[in-house]
């Protein structure tokens, strides 16, 4: 295949010029004018002029629901999300039913996604049994069996000194450790964020301290074994703050970021009128709208997630986090639930809200179109971040590497409908936004998954 007249983006290589790239038997194999001369009479063209052509895009963060939660998502509708949203790569999360804590599980899903995915699946394991926090997982054999990662997440290991042991047991196998922050004591049975809006809502206050004790909690033991840990979907300031003071003094930790923790505000509970009246003035794109804007009711449980929704002190620690390094890693925590779960009162819907579809257009809104990131470093954010931090083989247009390419139009403006979307749950609370950029064309070694 042969990708024609785009602005070819690389974070990996430095590389931002207008020219052609040749996709050869599943790799890259040339660049620019060695491309065009090097394709075979009759070869696929694609043309992507005014098109950004960059590495396939990767979320690291990503519940596909299989085994055992297939009315939510599958691995056919989940990769599909992901191609709609230019992700060639994806790392499904283990809180699935049984838990991905043994070989035989992690063999399933391989074979799940080699029959019915559209993307590459990447497989996190379990750090204890059962994601029950009480008993180490077979951390040697789910390295063995092929997982990139280890987690709890959905789920946080609260007793601290095994917390130690599985970042030692990690050190041994190389694999880092990705951490789901959250204290249980302190957050109790907490459904949103605590602050003015909760006790105007009358609904139980989630604080930002059972998101930080946690991250302080893991940059200490991150120093104490050497193990990397990687920080989940931080959400408060103060999570961020001590992110980059560990970070600056050389602690092995890292962090991500949720475009929907970097757009919305827990005032959006309150409903759409308080919410645009002044938070909502600091999405790109809305604040000088003159048409009708984005409108839902209070209590919408489509704005319920763990962690929750902070107030605008936090979503601007969050941007300014990912814009200056400190978070390196953009990713949606894709959350499927059904319908007829999220249809109940606030305090009894599950949390979580499917991001696959809609991640990269806000974050291109709240990062490239608002001026605070060049288009590179934002890619870099979806590429190079999740590649370094898992050793994967991905995330780069070097000749040679996976003929995994995303093409993104950055100016594209299009409403986000419940239809059509190739995810098999329908709960994201930007039904009817309008946004700003998305991706055109999915290509996975070499095959056009998907295509605008």
């Amino acid at each position: 295949m042969l990708l024609t007249g785009g602005r070819v983006i690389d974070p990996s290589q430095g590389l931002d010029e207008v020219g052609d790239v040749l996709i050869r038997d599943g790799k890259i194999a040339a660049f620019g004018h060695e491309a065009a001369t090097g394709a075979q009479s009759g070869v696929e063209r694609l043309d992507v002029r005014d098109r950004v052509v960059c590495p396939g895009l990767i979320d690291l963060h990503v519940h596909l629901r299989e085994p055992g939660q297939t009315a939510k998502e599958t691995m056919a509708t989940g990769t599909g999300a992901a191609a709609r949203g230019g992700f060639t790569s994806i790392v499904c999360m283990p809180n699935t039913s049984p838990a991905v804590d043994n070989a035989g599980t992690v063999a399933l899903i391989h074979d799940k996604a080699g029959r019915d995915g559209v993307v590459n699946v990447f497989v996190a394991g379990a750090i204890t049994k059962s994601i029950a926090g009480e008993e180490l997982a077979p951390i040697g054999s789910l390295k063995q069996a092929g997982v990139v990662a280890i987690t709890d997440d959905g789920h946080c290991v609260q007793n601290n000194e095994l917390m130690r042991r599985a970042l030692e047991y990690a050190k041994m196998f190389d694999l880092p450790v990705m951490d789901h922050c959250q204290d249980y004591a302190l957050v109790s049975d907490g459904v949103m964020h605590e602050g003015y809006w909760s006790a105007t809502l009358g609904l139980r206050g989630w604080p930002a301290a059972g998101e930080e004790m946690m991250v302080a909690r893991n940059i200490m033991l991150a120093e104490l074994t050497g193990a990397h840990v990687h920080c989940q979907h931080l959400s408060t300031a103060g999570s961020v703050e001590l992110l980059r003071v560990a970070r600056r003094r050389g602690a092995p930790v890292s962090g991500e970021a949720c475009p929907h923790h970097f757009t919305l505000t827990d005032a959006a509970i309150a409903g759409s009128e308080k919410f645009w009246r002044q938070d909502g003035q600091g999405i790109s794109g809305f604040a000088a709208a003159k048409g009708a804007l984005p409108a839902w009711p209070n209590y919408d449980t489509n704005f319920k997630m763990n962690p929750p929704l902070r107030s605008a002190r936090d979503r601007a620690a969050i941007l300014a986090g990912v814009a200056d390094g400190t978070l390196e890693v953009i990713c949606s925590d894709h959350a499927p639930h059904c319908d007829y779960e999220k249809e109940v009162e606030f305090d009894y819907a599950p949390f979580g809200i499917t991001g696959l579809e809609s991640e990269l257009a806000l974050a291109l809104m709240q990062l490239y179109h608002s001026r605070l990131m060049s288009l590179a470093d934002l890619i870099a954010k979806f590429t190079v971040g999740p590649a370094r931090l898992l050793r994967l083989a991905k995330g780069t247009l070097k000749v040679g590497s996976d003929g995994d390419v995303t093409v993104i139009d950055p100016e594209c403006d299009w409403v986000l409908g419940r239809e059509p979307a190739a995810s098999k749950s329908r709960n994201t609370p930007f039904h009817g936004w309008a946004l700003k950029g998305k991706a055109v064309a999915t290509i996975v070694a070499g095959k056009v998954v998907w295509r605008e």
